[in-house]
């Protein structure tokens, strides 16, 4: 008798489920995936209980007719794909034809779809279809998840708290408002409000939506492109980060996906500039052929491969690189006004409009409602970042406070400079050129240094000892497991030799197999930086100070010290009245 059976069509798609469905963020994702695909405008989420105990998706899309709403939620039924040649053509966000019989197998699911003068109502539980009728014609189709899960308890039992599920959910609702701005998308929460995104095909103000209005004010547009590859979007200057990764959106043909390449120069382009465990907010969307683009390798269709990489990531980061030294990196200290505003709605006294509905939405009986005030169109023109070009100010030495911050003037306000970071980045610069560009400044040691190291240090070491010759340092072997240091590059100091070369030392023995000499000059650059650099509470006399000031204007990035910390801030001549009560807003205040 054959062992082997051909398993029911129920329970093969439970176990695809588990695949398809990992959350009620999935299930999200895979039903507005289907309604973008259906050219909607709008389109309204509605949860409750974070989506556990409903996911209710209604978009104005072309909906279906009675044969295909039934069709669609057997397994591998798709309108997206015909043959194998469509496989290398994707240009929909869906197209394996899963998602939907996957859902049904676990949840209780209600459709109702319309897409002439008919609609259709579809009623399936736990993948058995219940119920097929005639239903009231509204353009669009809207899907109702409940109790998902509830015959999969292994599952329901390892869901997240509902507060994970939410910031699940919205986060990636976020970026498929971001990916596609001209959609109107609606995400509510036992009735509440968290994302209203207006459709007008502003990204602008889709990002002001998702990160607010300070951050969209700190946002440059960026664009490049090559023979494959064109790329768009915006990023944050420096100043701004965060500290997840999630915060860098990069999108394929409009496709929100992730890409540790991707990310990975993303972040490396901001090096320097911020620290190193915070992130920066970027939204790039890049156009590509189809054909050189893979995006079946996972069934959440998150995950991408490219044909030509390596183009791909230079260009992404020589725009970056680009785009930031155009900057004036200088942070601006504002003083708050006392003034309490109500940052619920954006007004403009000389530009008022009304915000308007001009189509109806799609439920009636949740129409958004808005009290006495007044919700304004966020223009174009009321968004505005800073296009000042790249240059470091001439200071004026004025004191210090502490041993630590320098304080200086211009004619535009006061800056203060600390002293450490500002050192550490002239350091830097200076060891990353030495270096790059080694030359044959040594001093001889009239005391060699025996250094003694273990065994595996010594071992890693000894197949890197070039790597010390051309910085200068000479070493030879001296007896079991020890080296003898005859000469050391004039840059290092005299007093900072020993302790300076077993920091190189360690840090050749920790990048072992994976040793890159332009990784190591990088990281041994900041390392020695930071550590010959004037620290803080350390008295320095007013001379050395300026000549300080004078070192860090000539530095290609003297706004931040290797580690991305600000060696420099901002207090405008503005600032300063208004903390005095000088301005003429305050003095008409107080009076």
């Amino acid at each position: 008798m054959s062992k082997i059976k051909q398993m029911d069509e129920i329970l093969a798609n439970k176990i695809a489920a588990g695949e398809v469905v990992e959350r009620c963020a999935s299930v999200v994702k895979e039903l507005v995936e289907n309604s973008i695909d259906a050219k909607s405008s709008e389109i309204r989420i509605d949860l409750i209980e974070a989506g556990t105990k409903e996911i209710k998706v209604t978009d104005d899309g072309v909906g279906m007719d009675k044969e295909d709403a039934v069709l669609a939620f057997s397994r591998h039924a798709t309108s997206k794909i015909k043959d194998e040649d469509d496989l290398f053509h994707i240009t929909t966000l869906g197209f394996r034809g899963e998602a939907l019989a996957s859902i049904a197998s676990v949840s209780h699911v209600h459709m109702e779809t319309c897409s002439a003068d008919v609609g259709t109502m579809v009623e399936i539980n736990g993948g058995k279809l219940d119920l097929v009728k005639a239903a009231p014609s509204r353009r669009g189709t809207q899907i109702i998840i409940k109790d998902l899960f509830y015959n999969t308890p292994a599952r329901l039992k390892h869901m997240k708290s509902l507060y994970t599920e939410l910031a699940s959910i919205t986060d990636y609702v976020n970026k498929m408002a971001i990916s596609r701005p001209d959609i109107k998308f609606v995400l509510t929460n036992n009735g509440g409000i968290l994302l209203n995104t207006d459709g007008s095909g502003n990204l602008l103000k889709v990002i002001k939506a998702v990160y607010g209005i300070e951050t969209v004010k700190k946002m440059v547009d960026v664009n490049n492109s090559d023979d494959d590859y064109e790329i768009s979007g915006f990023i944050s200057l420096p100043e701004v980060h965060r500290s997840s990764r999630n915060t860098m959106i990069t999108l394929v043909n409009g496709r929100v996906v992730r890409n540790q390449d991707l990310n990975r120069v993303i972040n490396d382009s901001y090096h320097s500039y911020k620290p190193d465990n915070r992130y920066p907010i970027v939204v790039l969307n890049i156009s590509v052929d189809p054909t050189l683009v893979d995006v079946n390798v996972h069934p959440t269709k998150m995950d991408i491969k490219f044909s030509k990489m390596e183009e791909l990531l230079n260009l992404v980061s020589n725009m970056i690189r680009e785009k930031i030294k155009e900057k004036i990196l200088i942070p601006h200290l504002e003083v708050e006004s006392p003034i309490v505003m109500n940052t619920s709605f954006i007004t403009n006294k000389e530009t008022e409009e009304v915000t308007k509905i001009e189509k109806k939405p799609i439920y009636e009986e949740q129409t958004l409602k808005f009290d006495d005030n007044v919700s304004l169109i966020l223009k174009e023109e009321d968004i505005k970042y800073d296009e000042e070009k790249r240059e470091f100010p001439t200071l004026s030495f004025v004191g210090v406070v502490h041993s630590t911050y320098i304080i200086c003037q211009d004619e535009s306000g006061m800056y203060l400079v600390d002293q450490h970071a500002a050192k550490e980045r002239v350091n830097y610069e200076l060891f990353k050129e030495r270096m790059g560009h080694p030359n044959t400044e040594i001093e001889k040691l009239l005391f060699p240094i025996t250094i003694e190291l273990s065994t595996n240090e010594y071992i890693v070491l000894r197949e890197n000892f070039n790597v010390l010759e051309k910085m200068g340092i000479n070493v030879e072997e001296f007896g079991i497991n020890s080296i003898i240091v005859k000469s050391h590059p004039t840059w290092i100091p005299k007093e900072q030799v020993l302790d300076s070369i077993k920091r190189i030392i360690e840090l050749i023995v920790s990048l072992e197999d994976k040793f890159d000499i332009e990784k190591f000059n990088e990281r041994a650059a900041t390392m020695l930086a930071c550590k010959l650099a004037i620290k803080a509470n350390q008295y320095v006399s007013e001379e050395e100070l300026v000549e300080l000031l004078k070192d860090l204007k000539k530095c290609k990035n003297p706004f931040n010290c290797p580690h991305g910390r600000p060696t420099i801030v901002f207090y405008s001549n503005y600032d300063l009245e208004k903390m005095f009560k000088r301005s003429g807003f305050d003095n008409f205040k107080m009076n």
